[in-house]
C-alpha cells in the first residue's frame, strides 16, 4: 500500500520561508514523477512544482523563482522550500507521485497560510 504524508505547513507572515516536506512508502513503489499541487478555498486545485526521477524540474510560473523542489531518494522525501510568501500562496499544499506504471498518489495535504 503507497502511502504519502506531508508535513511542514504552517503559518507565516508575507516575505517569510516555509519548507514542506512529503514523505512516501510503499512495497514495490516505483515513484517517477513527483509534485506538488495547490487549493486555495473557492479555487480549483492547482499545479505548483514536480520532479522527476532524473531530477528535472519544473515550476509555475507563479512561483518560479520562490519555490525549489528538490528530492532524498535515500530518504523517500521530496521537499518543497518556499521563499518569499505571498497572501496568495495561501492555500492546502498536496504532494502527488505519479508512479512508472501510470497511477497517481495523493497526500491527505498541508495547510500553508501567509499573513500581510
Amino acid at each position: 500500500q503507497v502511502q504519502l504524508v506531508e508535513s511542514g505547513g504552517g503559518l507565516v507572515q508575507a516575505g517569510g520561508t516555509l519548507r514542506l516536506s512529503c514523505a512516501f512508502s510503499g512495497r514495490g513503489f516505483r515513484p517517477y514523477v513527483i509534485g506538488w499541487h495547490r487549493q486555495a478555498p473557492g479555487q480549483q486545485r492547482e499545479w505548483v512544482a514536480a520532479i522527476t526521477t532524473g531530477g528535472s524540474t519544473n515550476y509555475a510560473d507563479s512561483v518560479k523563482g520562490r519555490f525549489t523542489i528538490s528530492r532524498d531518494n535515500a530518504k523517500n522525501t521530496v521537499y518543497l522550500e518556499m521563499a518569499s510568501l505571498k497572501p496568495e500562496d495561501t492555500a492546502v499544499y498536496y504532494c502527488k507521485i505519479r508512479s512508472f506504471e501510470g497511477n497517481d498518489y495523493w497526500g491527505q495535504g498541508t495547510q500553508v497560510t501567509v499573513s500581510s
